[in-house]
């Protein structure tokens, strides 16, 4: 068995977990256990809401934690709040256990017998939610000008063209071939479960990659949910790549270097604490 941690990967609205592979296949190779998370939100139904998205992934985090292994969370776009969320009670305290959580913190949610936990988040091209907030609240409120909400069919259409919003920098066919595997998403995702909605970015250490050539969520966007999260007391090391909102498909390289940086950031410090 591996003494690396597990990292479990989550896609952001409207993708499927394939867009993790090239990423994926390079720490594979290197003795990482990786498990993208297929979103039950991108299939909408009027059943289909944030807790099914983060039900899913506390399972899978509970899967390795139960065994031993740690585990880092690496969240893009609606990927991060999700991740963040999905952590609460699954985190060891990062202050002295007489010490308690930020607010919102429920202990008895906490694995009394498992050996792992959740040690970090890498959130890339995402914001930063807050505790008892819906999504879209944490966001601002106000939905982005591209999104038309149709809460009779739980769903949100992009108006904007999806090639430029999401895959601008990426080859013509490529960026085409994906905008054909997008899913529909459920709006209630965004709308409600705010009560299921927590800033794990308080609990543990978090890295953010900002993509600064983003159309789906401007550079300007982004930094300002980094400045709120540390604001509020979130340990946030930021870095930036030059990049597109898809940065997995559009700079491997660099998005790898950085969860692999993350990683090992949050290996030491959990050694050393």
């Amino acid at each position: 068995m591996s003494s690396e941690p597990t990292l479990i990967l989550i896609p952001g609205a409207w993708h499927i977990p394939s867009i993790w592979d090239k990423v994926t296949s390079i720490l594979s190779d290197q003795q990482y256990k990786c498990i993208p998370i297929k979103l039950p939100s991108t299939t909408p139904t009027p059943s289909t809401s944030f807790l099914n998205d983060i039900t899913v992934v506390r399972n899978a985090i509970k899967a390795e934690i139960t065994q031993g292994r740690n585990v880092v969370v690496i969240g893009h776009s609606y990927g991060g709040p999700v991740g963040s969320s999905a952590i609460r009670g699954l985190t060891r305290p990062k202050h002295s256990q007489s010490q308690p959580q930020h607010q919102g913190h429920n202990p008895t949610t906490s694995p009394t017998n498992a050996q792992g936990h959740v040690i970090g988040l890498a959130l890339l091209a995402t914001g930063f939610t807050i505790t008892g907030l819906s999504v879209l609240a944490s966001m601002g409120g106000t939905p982005p000008p591209f999104w038309r909400i149709n809460l009779e069919s739980n769903d949100i259409e992009i108006t904007a063209p999806l090639r430029e919003l999401f895959y601008h920098d990426l080859s013509l066919d490529e960026g085409n071939d994906w905008v054909c595997k997008l899913e529909k998403q459920a709006a209630k995702a965004f709308l409600e479960g705010g009560e299921h909605v927590y800033a794990g970015w308080m609990d543990v250490p978090v890295w953010n990659l900002i993509t600064t050539e983003d159309n789906a969520l401007p550079y300007d966007v982004q930094r300002s949910y980094v400045e709120m999260a540390r604001a509020e007391g979130g340990d946030v090391t930021v870095r930036e790549v030059d990049s597109g909102h898809s940065l997995m498909l559009s700079r491997v390289d660099e998005t790898v270097e950085f969860i692999l940086d993350a990683v090992r950031a949050f290996a030491g410090e959990r050694a050393m604490s």
